[in-house]
């Protein structure tokens, strides 16, 4: 038989879906295992949207819509964006598809060619970096630091930009990092992005969860010739607990989203009728539900902060929104547990599933060797029991 695509034997599974699949079996084994893996809040879609995706069955709204989204979705994403963000984008300047990183990917393909350069701040999003050589591009991985709360700054995008550079990728709130970026360091950014006159993938799913009274900026507010240049994706998966439902969508200027539409109405179709629906009435009923959940998110995340800080050998900043904490496992590195040395994160992860009963993502997945990533999308009593494993598994006593 004559060879696979280069490209695609060249792609990486998800660590994510990888310790999330291998947490959900253990379960069905009977195992008593913990899982803060997969980044999913563990809240049920509010009812309100769901009896709206089950009238849609019920009126038969089970059809083919329009490959970018139905006009009606369009222009609940469009209120929303002018709403929560400041930001004007007509309809025809959006697109639907199936979840947030279905939307990176064809964001990417509509500005990548072979050989282009796109800059990918770390630590970031497994994806990420497997998106962008599926595109045939490549990552310029800029590392930054725990110590500058994982921010990426401006003098760094200036230093990395080359004649190849194409675009950077921008997730504010991060995943995995949980940190956000400020207007003042947004616009610092931004300035770069357009002397260069480069593009931004900028991934805001996370920008309903901010805590501690902060207050979220999209990129593509900064600056008229910055919004120009961005493709903002974002979606319904994480406010609203509906990751099943599979929508997310990009806005972009008139060229990009024309590229994008054509896209995707040879790749995908349409999204689900009946999804589609029911993101409608999660943008545009009362957000009751988000804010219920985003409090919910803060206690849970000061609860594992403070614990986990409390506990020898790591540590971990406090971050800002989305609902992971980056935990430093440095001072373990080099040091044996259960007979077994430490030499990065996915001999602890390994180790701590096995000993622990806990599955967390190690961070190497990220480009964070020496981190692993707790997701607070779970219980307080489960972060509580979590972090207690943690303790004795450090002692070396096994659950």
């Amino acid at each position: 038989m004559k060879e696979l695509s280069k490209i695609a034997l060249a792609i990486e599974p998800s660590a994510t879906m990888a310790i999330d699949t291998l947490f959900k079996q253990m379960k069905a084994d009977g195992v008593d295992v913990i899982g803060f893996g997969a980044g999913e809040p563990d809240f049920n879609t509010p009812d309100d949207i769901k009896a709206v995706g089950k009238a849609a069955i019920d009126n038969n709204e089970t059809r083919y819509t329009p490959s970018s989204g139905t006009v009606e979705l369009r222009k609940a994403i469009a209120y929303r964006l002018k709403e929560d963000c400041g930001l004007d984008y007509t309809v025809k300047q959006i697109s639907v598809s199936n979840g947030a990183k279905p939307c990176v990917y064809v964001s990417l393909r509509a500005i990548i060619n072979p050989g282009d350069e796109v800059i990918l701040p770390s630590p970031f999003w497994v994806s990420y970096s497997e998106l962008i050589r599926m595109c045939g591009g490549v990552p310029v991985i800029i590392e930054t630091r725990e110590a500058d709360d994982f921010k990426l700054t401006a003098q760094e995008l200036a230093d990395a930009i080359t004649p190849k550079t194409k675009a950077m990728i921008l997730n504010n709130p991060s995943n995995p990092t949980g940190m956000m970026y400020s207007r003042a360091e947004l616009e610092e950014l931004a300035k770069v992005v357009v002397e260069k006159d480069i593009y931004v993938v900028c991934d805001e799913i996370y920008y309903r969860l901010v805590y501690d009274g902060g207050e979220f900026y999209s990129f593509a507010a900064v600056s008229p010739e910055a919004k120009e240049r961005t493709l903002l994706v974002n979606g319904v998966s994480k406010s609203y607990a509906m990751t099943g439902w599979r929508i997310g969508y990009v806005a972009a200027n008139d060229q990009i989203s024309t590229v994008i539409a054509n896209y995707l109405s040879h790749c995908t179709g349409s999204p689900s009728s009946i999804s589609q629906k029911a993101a409608l009435e999660a943008l545009t009923a009362p957000q009751d539900s988000v804010e219920f959940m985003r409090q919910a998110f803060q206690r849970r995340r000061d609860y594992m902060v403070e614990h986990m800080n409390k506990i020898d050998g790591v540590s971990c900043i406090m971050p800002h929104g989305a609902f992971y904490v980056m935990m430093n496992i440095e001072k373990l590195i080099g040091r044996k547990l259960f007979g077994q040395t430490i030499h990065s994160s996915d001999e602890f992860a390994s180790l701590f599933l096995k000993y622990g009963k806990v599955a967390v993502v190690p961070g190497t997945s990220f480009n964070a060797p020496n981190f692993v990533r707790w997701s607070y999308a779970t219980s307080l009593d489960n972060i509580k029991e979590g972090l207690r494993r943690l303790e004795l598994f450090l002692q070396e006593k096994a659950v």
